[in-house]
């Protein structure tokens, strides 16, 4: 059975002769008529009973059609595939990530990309996980890599892994159990995201929660940068609430404490893009290896 095959049966099935399937195809009547009996003879059905003036598709053809369609469809995305890496020689690919993606070992994602599409100019740009979804959303950036929650609308959202998110302490004893979010609004906190404040994704979380258990939880210190955040906690100025992926990382504070919360809290890091758009060629390729690094560097604690 051949392509070639197939779409002479579909040609026939939609236009009811072999003329006007020929005349659709680009090729003689007489080479329609013999790839369709071809087809019939490998198949041991009669797909149409010839009539005087229109071929009239039998139960067998009926039941083909559907399955042959596939196969073009299949074979056409194969073949778009594979140009769109030919086309892959230019253009710019625009991405966003969440601010502290060095931790999930994508620093050196870039650098991937470059290797294998050299003539791909790459525009990634690393903000608050709320500014990139604003971004993706209003069109500046193609497509991102955030945490949840963000405002959604009119994304498209692909959740990827759950990280956890841990409380951190000098101060608090280790004997101690989980952390309640009634002690979390007694604590002196220093957080970081300053700018983004709480329309951070995990700030938003505990501020959910905070307003569902009738407390306010409010931060003594706010810096910018996580690392800033951490040192301060590694001074006993305040404590704070870390995932577990910078928890782990070999630049954390071995004198830092951490805890769970009673309610397990996560960080879900999903793909973002708007629901309407189409990605370019490069940006899809950006994508699919940022996944694929995420998802095979990120140890089995964060999925």
């Amino acid at each position: 059975m051949t392509l070639a095959q197939i779409r002479a049966f579909l040609a026939a099935y939609e236009t009811g002769t072999f003329t006007a399937a020929a005349a659709l195809l680009g090729i003689r009547q007489v080479s329609v008529s013999e790839l369709v009996a071809r087809l019939e003879a490998e198949v041991g059905l009669e797909l149409f009973t010839r009539g005087a003036r229109r071929l009239v598709p039998t139960a067998a053809a009926d039941e083909f059609r559907g399955h042959a369609i596939d196969a073009v469809n299949a074979l056409e995305e194969g073949v778009t595939s594979l140009r769109s890496i030919t086309s892959l020689e230019g253009g710019v690919s625009t991405f966003g990530v969440l601010r502290n993606a060095a931790y999930y070992d994508l620093a050196d994602l870039v650098q991937r990309f470059h290797q294998r599409y050299p003539n791909v100019r790459v525009r990634m740009v690393g903000l608050n996980s709320a500014l990139v979804a604003d971004a993706v959303a209003a069109g500046e950036i193609e497509c991102g890599l955030v945490v949840l929650p963000v405002a959604n609308e009119g994304l498209s959202v692909r959740t990827l892994l759950h990280d956890e998110v841990l409380y951190v302490s000098t101060s608090r004893p280790s004997r101690r159990g989980s952390v309640t979010i009634g002690e979390l609004a007694d604590a002196s906190l220093v957080l970081y995201d300053a700018h983004t404040g709480w329309r951070d994704p995990t700030r938003r979380q505990i501020q959910e929660r905070a307003r569902a258990a009738g407390v306010r939880v409010e931060p003594i210190i706010e810096v910018e940068h996580v690392e800033t955040a951490i040192s301060l906690v590694a001074a006993g100025v305040g404590d704070s609430f870390i995932s577990k992926t910078i928890v782990d990382s070999g630049a954390f504070p071995s004198g830092i404490r951490t805890f769970p919360f009673a309610e397990p809290l996560y960080d879900t890091l999903a793909l973002v893009q708007r629901e309407d758009a189409r990605l370019s060629p490069a940006t899809r390729k950006f994508a699919q290896l940022a996944e694929r690094m995420l998802l095979s560097r990120v140890s089995p604690r964060a999925s």
